[in-house]
């Protein structure tokens, strides 16, 4: 039996979607893999076009592949820029608008460069030569000059020691941070600015230390640099980072910022006198270090004095972008399932949202007057669109081809209240052929992060559990952004517990109105959607089906394996000082609780949130005659990537839940 609940009040509301007819037919998991992805949106200076990335698999070559492509504002024909035999990615445009750059490695060994294209054709020109490769680079506002962001290189290859080359060398680890997902090992090589002058020999370093340097941004004059960095006396063992200036001709720094807390993303004025930013305050032993409201701040240079310009607006921003004249800054705004367009003047007066529409704003980008935004809806993924004055124009239609024909699901967001009376919201996903008479078997398909939110975005696995009958629901609890710093810290060390309750008050209220089946519902998610199912199947046992994926089992048994160990230590507290409350958050503690049947899932190499922890759950539930199975992806990490790895997953998720939830011959 479900527990009974009245809502206190009800708020509905509905975001047009593009019915089924009878001529559409569902989608598949071809039609998923066959989608692609449009990001990295980057206006021309003189406003007639929009360079972008478009990403998407080769499923023949089971990898998958980045394009650079090009359309103008006018909406005429796109035109690629890349071809299909490597990637490219960060699209920038020449100051004088005659070169389209981009970064990538061509052929094999190759290291990440920068290379050139003329817009008006020809091959693309390799511009950079740097040995150990480039992670970011930007155009002096005279085009004169490139900013590098360069990697120190390895000790073997400054030594050029031909003895051991090609033979692996043993990790030696001296840091506390020693280890990062997709990168492995850390050793004591730090990220620098450079600046090159194409046609020199090699790139000049500005910047020195044993720190990592970040986000670099070229001051309207072309003298100065300003960028991320935490300069603490030891930055693994410190969450806050600063903004500092760094001249380009004397390696001067000056530090612009120092807040306790994290100051981020710089970006100019247009007269160079004041920089705007993202600050958030800083922590203590027992708060969350994803948690803190991000705002958006302003200081003069060389102030040092914090302007918050969004002060009594509880909710995050991002990418904070001036105007050509410099009275307005624009941004992205995290509130309520939804990522909004944002401006608000330099003085911190007139916050307005631009785009008062139930879309979620991905990217931007302004210049030469004109504003690109990457838009999402939850009927088709991302695509750019111009924005004028509150007015969207379609720019791409990447996903038109592969969308054709196909039903969408008729998706809700709605908002109920949970145990405590606090107001929780959730996306409701139908099935395509919805009978309102019905209940239908149920997914809850939860988030990752917490620190993160469901949106107005378009979602491929709501879709495909739609399409295959099920009602799906996507809650935003606890511990989620877009609703309140004091909703984000509902979870603080209180893993599985408000969010529980918050995620179970979805499916009574799913029930409540009369299209949740109680009697087939099942669960799922990966990262911390992983880790809250975790937490569900260990307090009830009212699902018949759920999937963990990528999730957690013995916290005490990754500190030190995956790569938290400082935000574990600020939001828990050290293990050995407080083992209760590590034992407490440990979902293995009550892995005898779980009746559930439990599909467990990770990748081989997942140092974010590492394959041990589902092959406990999994020992432990099979040690018990439960019925259950672990499926390990070999070579991947924390997203699985391979495009036949993912069809597996959809295939093994898909073929779980139905064996569990729809009773044989069902026509559900």
């Amino acid at each position: 039996m479900f527990r009974a609940r009245i809502s206190f009040f009800i708020t509905l509301i509905c975001l047009p979607s593009a019915f089924a007819t009878a001529q559409d037919r569902s989608i598949t998991i071809d039609d998923l893999l066959s989608l692609k992805s449009v990001g990295s949106p980057e206006v021309s200076p003189d406003g007639q076009w929009v360079a972008y990335t478009v990403r998407g698999n080769d499923l023949e070559e089971d990898r998958s592949n980045t394009r650079i492509w090009m359309v103008s504002t006018s909406a005429e024909d796109p035109i690629p820029m890349t071809g299909i035999d490597y990637s490219a990615s960060n699209p920038k445009w020449s100051p004088d608008n005659k070169y389209l750059s981009f970064q990538a490695s061509k052929g094999e060994d190759a290291k990440t460069q920068v290379w050139n294209l003329n817009r008006m054709g020809g091959e693309a020109v390799q511009v950079t030569n740097v040995e150990q490769g480039i992670s970011g680079y930007d155009w002096s506002p005279d085009g004169s000059r490139l900013l590098l962001t360069i990697q120190d290189q390895k000790p073997e290859l400054l030594d050029n020691d031909e003895e051991n080359d090609g033979k692996p060398q043993p990790h030696v680890i001296t840091r506390m941070q020693f280890k990062q997902d997709y990168v492995g090992y850390l050793d004591n090589r730090r990220r620098h600015i450079y600046v090159y002058t194409p046609g020199d020999n090699d790139p000049v370093q500005v910047t020195f230390g044993d720190y990592d340097d970040s986000d670099p941004v070229w001051s309207p004059d072309g003298k100065t640099i300003a960028f991320v960095s935490d300069r603490s006396a030891d930055p693994d063992l410190h969450w806050g980072t600063d903004i500092w200036t760094v001249n380009i001709d004397n390696h001067e720094l000056t530090r612009v910022t120092s807040n306790e807390g994290r100051d981020y993303s710089p970006t100019w004025s247009p007269d160079g006198e004041s920089i705007a930013y993202v600050t958030s305050t800083g922590y203590d032993i027992g708060g969350s270090a994803l948690t803190p409201t991000r705002y958006l701040a302003s200081t003069r240079v060389g102030r040092d004095e914090r302007n918050i310009l969004t002060p009594n607006l509880d909710r995050n921003v991002s990418n904070p972008t001036y105007s050509d004249d410099g009275d307005t800054i624009y941004f992205r705004l995290q509130d309520s399932g939804q990522d909004h367009f944002a401006a608000v003047g330099s003085d911190g007066e007139n916050l307005t949202r631009l785009l008062e529409r139930q879309v979620s704003v991905r990217d931007f980008s302004t210049a030469g007057g004109r504003t690109a935004l990457l838009v999402g809806q939850s009927d088709q993924p991302p695509e750019i669109y111009t924005f004028d004055d509150g007015t969207l124009s379609k720019l791409t239609h990447v996903s038109a081809g592969t969308l054709e024909g196909v039903a969408t699901a008729r998706v809700e967001k709605r908002q109920f209240a949970s145990t405590d009376g606090t107001p929780v919201e959730a996306f409701f996903f139908y099935p395509d052929s919805f009978d309102e008479s019905q209940r239908y078997p149920t997914i809850l398909w939860l988030h990752g992060g917490p620190a993160s939110q469901f949106t107005y975005n378009y979602s491929g696995i709501g879709q495909l559990y739609a399409a295959n009958g099920y009602v799906v629901i996507m809650p935003n609890p606890r511990g989620s952004v877009g609703y309140g710093q004091d909703f984000a810290q509902g979870t603080v060390a209180k893993w599985g517990e408000k969010d529980y309750e918050d995620v179970m008050a979805a499916v009574d209220y799913g029930i409540e109105i009369g299209v949740v089946d109680p009697d087939r519902m099942g669960v799922g998610g990966w990262s911390y959607g992983g880790i809250l199912t975790n937490f569900v199947i260990t307090q009830t046992t009212r699902f018949k089906a759920a999937m963990s994926g990528a999730s957690l089992g013995l916290t005490t048994a990754n500190y030190g394996h995956d790569h938290y160990q400082l935000m574990y230590e600020l939001e828990f507290g050290l293990p050995w000082e407080y083992p209760e409350r590590w034992v407490k958050l440990s979902p293995f503690s009550k892995v005898e609780a779980i009746t559930t049947p439990t599909l467990w899932m990770g990748g081989a190499l997942d140092w974010n949130v590492p394959i041990i922890n589902s092959e406990q759950m999994y020992i432990a539930m099979k040690r018990l005659g439960r019925d259950t199975q672990l499926v390990v992806y070999p070579n991947e990490h924390h997203g699985i990537r391979l495009p036949s790895f993912q069809r597996d997953r959809y295939e093994r998720w898909l073929a779980w839940y139905d064996e569990r939830l729809k009773p044989s011959g069902s026509a559900d």
